[in-house]
């Protein structure tokens, strides 16, 4: 929202007044974020301000680092492989809950996306009893089915707000055209959703990647992700090797932030031709 040419005096105090307002709060929120960045480039050997100098020495020591590097493979091989189950199964749960008309609807969207709004240390203590019944502790694939169901909220949520402006009479015309339902799913529904599957999966990626209790609870010494091993690092020796990693994994964040926006745009851009 832009100021209008013809606004009084009083009405451009109060926008400009209002925007630094924000611009302040955003400062307030982001800046424990932002103090970070600097640390990872401390030459000295402890997280303290004023730096003795600048060196990158600490982003040498974790990509030379055995504990660092398996840490950082484990989390790539988790997060993917967790984001692509979550937007495979929420896209088909949000599709479904979007076509379908039945008893107890709400209770079952509910239950989808129950892991966002139930305490992260009930769900993992939750999984760690139910998985330790049919073996999946301390395992990769536990770890990934466990981080799945923590994404899959966020893919129903962003699949199931696309599809509010969807026009399900595009399926009928393929299916009246010869089409089977498969093929109808791919070719017309799938293209128009793309960018909330995509969304969804954004979010599903970064909760996998930065998520440590539930970590804790299923993962074995042999599967330590890359938030265990930060939090370890914590507890046993806060060096600036912490940092680092920290502002590496403010860029990616940073850079999924840019893709969901981009995507968002697109999204608007689609409804707007349609």
């Amino acid at each position: 929202m832009s100021l209008p040419p013809y606004a009084s005096p009083v009405e451009k105090v109060w926008f400009w007044t209002f925007r630094l307002f924000c611009g302040l709060v955003l400062l307030f929120l982001i800046a424990p974020v932002l103090v970070i960045i600097p640390l990872s480039f401390s030459s000295g050997s402890f997280l303290s301000y004023p730096l003795p100098g600048f060196s990158l020495r600490w982003y040498e020591a974790i990509f030379t680092s055995a504990a660092w590097m398996g840490a950082l493979k484990n989390s790539l091989i988790v997060a993917p492989l967790a984001t692509l189950l979550a937007m495979i199964f929420g896209t088909l749960a949000a599709v479904g809950l979007n076509r379908a008309d039945f008893p107890g609807k709400g209770a079952i969207l509910a239950l989808l996306i129950s892991p966002m709004v139930v305490p992260l240390v009930i769900v993992a203590v939750g999984m760690y009893f139910f998985f330790a019944q049919v073996g999946l502790l301390n395992s990769y694939t536990g770890l990934v089915l466990a981080h799945t169901v923590l994404g899959v909220p966020f893919v129903v949520i962003t699949v199931n707000a696309t599809l509010q402006g969807f026009d399900f009479n595009q399926m009928r015309a393929g299916a009246s055209l010869g089409a089977d339902p498969v093929r109808v799913f791919f070719t017309v529904v799938l293209p128009q959703i793309v960018p909330g599957v995509v969304s969804g999966g954004l979010f599903a990626f970064a909760t996998s990647f930065d998520e440590v209790v539930v970590a804790l609870f299923i993962a074995s010494p042999t599967e330590r992700t890359l938030p265990i091993q930060m939090f370890s690092g914590i507890r046993e020796n806060i060096s600036p090797a912490i940092a680092a990693m920290a502002t590496i994994l403010i860029l990616i964040s940073t850079l999924l932030l840019v893709t969901m926006e981009l995507l968002r745009r697109r999204s608007e851009r689609l409804r707007g031709n349609s």
